[in-house]
């Protein structure tokens, strides 16, 4: 008799395992199932109207060994990327308009993060984020910091500015080419 308790409590011990081993083989597909709905759902959405990047939103073509020449009538709120190729060097210039209504210019390479690659900025939202290390700079902050990790300022004495453009010099493009050596490059 004891022989057959002993039987029966195993096959019930065995009949609750694999019921415990449903059971966590379904808790494991829903979350599965959660979290791909979820990550689907986020990578869906629309971010057309918000320019990431130079293909997004530039002014013309790629120029090369030549001034750049921003319209200030193209300037707004939302980041414009200038693309420049001095010598061979692909670079690049942002200009956007600060919430007190300046134009604010800098390359479009960080500071400190400039040579491993990824150190440029792409617009999210109202903020440019450095694609190397994550720091986040509103408009406003654009031209007025130097050193550090932010976008590297043109000033005022870098540039000509009228009332209907600004003048980024080729010679002062040539003199930058460096920060740009490994821009967007491989990583």
């Amino acid at each position: 008799m004891k022989k057959n308790s002993n039987l029966m409590n195993a096959k019930k011990g065995e009949a609750d395992t694999k019921k415990k081993i449903s059971l966590k083989r379904v808790s494991i597909f829903i979350t599965l199932l959660v979290v791909t709905t979820v990550v689907s759902a986020c990578g869906s959405k629309e971010t057309a109207e918000v320019p990431k990047s130079t293909a997004d939103n530039t002014s013309a073509a790629v120029l090369a060994d030549q001034d750049i020449v921003i319209p200030i009538s193209e300037v707004s709120e939302t980041a414009k990327f200038y693309p420049v190729d001095v010598d061979g060097t692909r670079m690049e210039v942002v200009a956007v308009k600060a919430s007190d209504g300046s134009i604010r210019t800098a390359f479009n390479t960080c500071q400190v993060c400039y040579d491993s690659g990824k150190g440029y900025y792409e617009q999210q939202g109202n903020l440019l984020v450095c694609q190397n290390c994550g720091n986040q700079f509103s408009m406003d902050r654009v031209e007025i910091e130097a050193g550090g990790c932010n976008p590297w300022p043109i000033f005022d004495e870098n540039k000509t500015v009228t009332e209907d453009s600004i003048t980024i010099s080729y010679d002062f493009l040539k003199e930058s080419k460096e920060i740009f050596a490994n821009w967007k490059g491989s990583y």
